[in-house]
């Protein structure tokens, strides 16, 4: 039987998102204030806050958990080792993130991209991890709340971290899933299950490769995982996830 891809957005869609980016990239750069400490003219997020709210902590090697200074991995990930290869996170989520993240996915503000992708530069091994990475993916949205929401905050993030080769069409979500969050990690696992796949006819560009994920907030690790598990059944040899912020 011939594949056929999920049905996806139509040019037209694709060209209004083309031009909101562009917005959102100007609007990023303009001066404004700080949304944190409102101090004016700043960045969207001056200095001052980035290094008071952004701290770097010790975090579990593979999940971005806070662990205790010299631990490399949670005893979760050790008993029950996950998908991913390496997972880093930039924050906790929690004040002010959670507000600044709402505004950037819920208010129609993809102007936060650059500053929020500025912060997941600075985690510690974001650099390397970039660096030693093939592709970067982000975790694509259903068509559904792609059109809803007019953005993929996931690949605004992405196109934001500077590597050279952040395809939008490799990883594919096959089905719209029910809103995750009042699900648990179980209940999450089953509503992604088969959510996720890497297209046929662009394998060859994930077989062998070394892929990292990109997600705004990662929660319990569903929906990386199920991603992972796509990426690995199409051969990826190495799997990392950097996301912005990392629920405690």
């Amino acid at each position: 039987m011939p594949f056929t891809r999920p049905a996806g957005i139509s040019q037209h869609w694709r060209q209004r998102l083309r031009a909101l980016a562009g917005l959102a990239d100007l609007a990023g750069r303009l001066p404004s204030q700080c949304a944190v400490c409102h101090a004016w003219p700043a960045s969207r997020l001056c200095s001052a806050c980035c290094a008071r709210f952004a701290q770097p902590l010790a975090r579990c090697a593979t999940c971005a958990c806070v662990v205790p200074d010299g631990v490399a991995q949670c005893g979760d990930c050790l008993l029950h080792p996950p998908p991913l290869d390496a997972c880093l996170a930039a924050v906790c989520y929690g004040y002010p993130w959670d507000g600044i993240v709402g505004r950037f996915k819920f208010q129609a503000d993809p102007g936060w991209a650059g500053a929020l992708a500025a912060l997941m530069r600075q985690a510690p091994g974001a650099q390397a991890l970039l660096a030693h990475s093939d592709l970067v993916l982000p975790i694509p949205l259903s068509d559904q709340r792609l059109r809803q929401r007019g953005y993929n905050q996931a690949l605004l993030l992405a196109r934001r971290l500077g590597h050279p080769c952040v395809p939008a069409q490799v990883l594919l979500r096959t089905r719209d899933a029910q809103a995750q969050s009042h699900l648990g990690r179980a209940q999450r696992l089953r509503n992604l299950r088969g959510a996720f796949m890497v297209d046929p006819l662009r394998v060859a560009l994930v077989a062998g490769r070394r892929v990292l994920l990109v997600d705004d907030v990662m929660t319990t690790g569903a929906t990386l995982h199920a991603a992972a598990a796509a990426l690995r059944e199409a051969g990826a040899r190495h799997i990392g996830a950097l996301v912005l912020a990392r629920t405690p």
